[in-house]
């Protein structure tokens, strides 16, 4: 949401270009995760998980291209930085935590166990 309201400040000949790739990769990032955690096994999910932290690394990347364009302010910039490495340490748990899950049952490759 944070991305989707940035982004209404560009000008309108970003419309195709850094506009819409940043709604894409930060709406990656949710899409992602719904995709993933809707497989029910721990490769499939962790899979997806480490996608949907590459959509948030590219998204990241996008806040700089924008501050570096002059597109975004040096506030907005440490904002965004902030929401992303909030949500990079969220994905970051659940991928530990289906880690360890995996540990502790047998195969490895089962369902994901209700929590």
């Amino acid at each position: 949401m944070y991305i989707s309201e940035l982004v209404k400040k560009f000008p309108k000949e970003e419309k195709y270009l850094l506009l819409t790739q940043m709604k894409r990769s930060s709406r990656s990032v949710t899409a992602t995760i719904a995709e993933g955690y809707g497989r029910f096994t721990y490769t499939d999910t962790r899979n997806f998980f480490v996608m949907a932290r590459g959509s948030l690394t590219e998204t990241m990347e996008h806040l700089s291209t924008a501050f570096d364009e002059k597109l975004i302010t040096e506030e907005d910039l440490k904002e965004g930085d902030e929401k992303c490495e909030t949500c990079f340490k969220l994905l970051n748990g659940y991928i530990s935590w289906l880690d360890k899950s995996k540990a502790n049952t047998k195969g490895g490759n089962g369902p994901i166990p209700n929590s």
